[in-house]
This record gives structure tokens, C-alpha cells and sequence, in this order.
């Protein structure tokens, strides 16, 4: 689906998200193990953008395509894969960058979905756990995306989550999603 033709978070219903995230098919990466052949020459930035030999990928149709294609390794590499090559990709913190988010309900009945700088949704839960880091410039939320990768929740959207969070009735402060709970407190 090209990047033009994604829908409008705000104007979807969770349940309408839940079905264009099951329709969503990727690649076999996982079960591609072809032999490692060097260096990509590029790399995802923190701020979500990505760069081959140093210059901004601007198409985003392309970026779409290589996200489809990353995985991260068992050493904690971050490689793109098809079934007949393996290259490095360097990646500053995350591979990718949750840059929306529709909530939907209340308390342990609420549901976050999230748009990712790629287009994908990923609605937060058990299998997509939101995890907080603390970091020098403050807590730095993450959302597992997929088979160890993450996104790295955009400062906007952690204000909502945080604001979330707050306004909740819990013993500590933190945030529901399709019955799981998330502590906002980062993790030691």
C-alpha cells in the first residue's frame, strides 16, 4: 500500500485498525538465514529517518519497502534480509518511530493504537508491550513492534500516554491496552 494511500488514524475505529493490521503481510525474514554479504550503507537516524550513503532516503514508498525487510538479530544487529542476502544496517536507537496514537475506553477495557513513521499500526498489548527507559533527556517510551524490533514513542505522543497514565485510578501510574498493563515508572 503506498504511503499516499494510508488512511487517517483519527478518522479509524479500533476494530477497523485490527483488521488493516491482520491484513498486513510481511516477508518470511525469519525464516530466511542467507549468508551475511556486508554492509548496506544505510542507516535509521533516532529521529526515524532513514539514510543510504549518508543522504535521506525521500522516498517514502522505498523506506515502506526496507522496513519490510528488517530484522534484528540475536547479537542485537539490525540487518535486512532477503532470501539470498544479509546486510548490516546501523540504527541509532530504534528502527522505528511511533508517530500517532488513537485510544479508545478506560481503564483495564482501554486500547492504544499506534502509527508508526512507516505507515504500520501496531495496537499496544501483551504481544506489542509498551516499555519506558529512563534516559539523560527523560523517560524514552518503546513499543515492540515485531520480533525484537521497536519503535521509540515520538515526544508528543509520550505526553499523551503520560497525561494517560496520570488520569488513571491505578496504585501507580500507568497505562492499559487489550488487557495489558504498563507501569509508566521506567525500568531500572
Amino acid at each position: 500500500m503506498p504511503m499516499e494511500d494510508l488512511p487517517d488514524l483519527a478518522s479509524l475505529s479500533l476494530p477497523e485498525i485490527a483488521t488493516l493490521i491482520e491484513q498486513r503481510r510481511l516477508p518470511p525474514v525469519k525464516q530466511w538465514n542467507p549468508t551475511h554479504c556486508g554492509d548496506s550503507e544505510m542507516r535509521i537516524a533516532r529521529d526515524g529517518t532513514w539514510y543510504h550513503q549518508g543522504s535521506p532516503i525521500g522516498r517514502p514508498a522505498m523506506v515502506r519497502l526496507f522496513s519490510t525487510i528488517l530484522r534484528r538479530e540475536a547479537d542485537g544487529r539490525h540487518v535486512l534480509v532477503t532470501p539470498v542476502e544479509k546486510l548490516d544496517i546501523a540504527v541509532e536507537d530504534a528502527p522505528f518511530v511511533a508517530v500517532e496514537m488513537k485510544a479508545e475506553g478506560e481503564g483495564a477495557a482501554a486500547r492504544l493504537a499506534f502509527r508508526l513513521n512507516t505507515g504500520d499500526l501496531v495496537t499496544a498489548g501483551s504481544d506489542h508491550p509498551l516499555r519506558f527507559v529512563a534516559g539523560e533527556d527523560g523517560p524514552r517510551p518503546y513499543l515492540h513492534v515485531r520480533d525484537g524490533l521497536e519503535a521509540l514513542v515520538a515526544r508528543a505522543v509520550y505526553y499523551d500516554l503520560a497525561e494517560r497514565a496520570l488520569a488513571g485510578d491505578a496504585d501507580r501510574p500507568g497505562l492499559w491496552s487489550d488487557g495489558a498493563f504498563f507501569p509508566l515508572e521506567p525500568a531500572a
